[in-house]
């Protein structure tokens, strides 16, 4: 029998309760997943991006993607933790232009669920695949596949039944997971996007030269008509984009989209900021569209 751990003794931690711990902190929800692999596509250099979700992703979150692919002898590494192609040395950190870099998403994500990865360079006469069950890599296998990046993850959480209880009904994950697939969208306009939930093709955006085509592309041409430009330039500091006219407020301030050197965010002081200056023009409680670019 083997001997209990006793409280106090300082060991080293397996390296898969490591990865099950990062996946609490990387892995929430279905949008989570989502949103760690669309950071992933793009940063692929990816062109075009097909999401498909089932039961709002608790099901199937897979993500296609035609950029440069993942080398055969690589794609252990890809799912292995503190593994990644972004940086090298320390000073990389000063740097950083890409979405992720600390390489333990995949692993946190393959820790939870089943994981099927198949992927070729266009370099490449081939692909391969390779399958992550609950942490449990198999063996890299030859598949054949268009050139990019397919990632499917079946049925998160489903052997960590704790976990899993936390997440809730299937719209209301859709939603969460419909949220990040619009930002990043919206972030990337040169790229065209789709996303499928179930039978249902939620959005299929082609690639765009103009934000406002892409803008009117996710949320109809009646919001695209409503909208005014702004732009404002100090040298360190341009704000661009689109507001709502007052006579067009929301309920709600699902149309307030803020983003930071192309990166979606949301911060408090600057959603607090957008509603000082709309004051005195719109009723309380009501809020303005408003679509901006920051760049630092």
């Amino acid at each position: 029998m083997a001997a209990e751990h006793v409280m106090g003794q300082i060991h080293r931690l397996s390296q898969s309760v490591v990865n099950r711990i990062a996946a609490g902190e990387v892995v929430e929800r279905p949008a989570s997943v989502l949103r760690e692999l669309l950071d992933n596509a793009l940063d692929s250099d990816a062109q075009r991006i097909d999401v498909t979700l089932e039961q709002g992703g608790i099901g199937l979150v897979r993500v296609v993607d035609n950029g440069g692919g993942i080398a055969a002898e690589e794609l252990p590494l890809a799912v292995a933790a503190h593994a990644t192609s972004k940086l090298s040395t320390a000073d990389d950190l000063e740097r950083i232009d890409t979405f992720g870099f600390r390489g333990e998403a995949l692993a946190s994500i393959a820790e939870v669920s089943r994981m099927v990865i198949r992927s070729r360079r266009p370099e490449d006469a081939g692909g391969s695949m390779l399958e992550v069950d609950g942490g449990e890599a198999g063996e890299v296998q030859p598949e054949g596949c268009a050139v990019g990046t397919t990632v499917e993850v079946h049925q998160l959480f489903a052997k960590v039944p704790a976990r899993r209880s936390f997440l809730r009904t299937a719209s209301t994950e859709w939603s969460h997971a419909s949220d990040v697939f619009t930002r990043a969208a919206l972030a990337n306009p040169q790229v065209a996007f789709s996303l499928v939930h179930g039978s249902r093709r939620a959005h299929d955006l082609p690639a765009v030269e103009s934000w406002a085509d892409r803008i009117e592309g996710i949320f109809g041409r009646s919001v695209g008509q409503r909208l005014v430009t702004v732009e404002a330039d100090d040298g360190d500091l341009r704000v661009s984009g689109y507001i709502g006219r007052p006579e067009a407020d929301m309920a709600s301030p699902r149309l307030q989209h803020l983003l930071v050197r192309g990166r979606p965010i949301r911060d408090r002081s600057l959603s607090h900021a957008i509603q000082e200056a709309y004051r005195g023009t719109m009723l309380t409680g009501r809020h303005p569209m408003v679509f901006l670019r920051i760049d630092l």
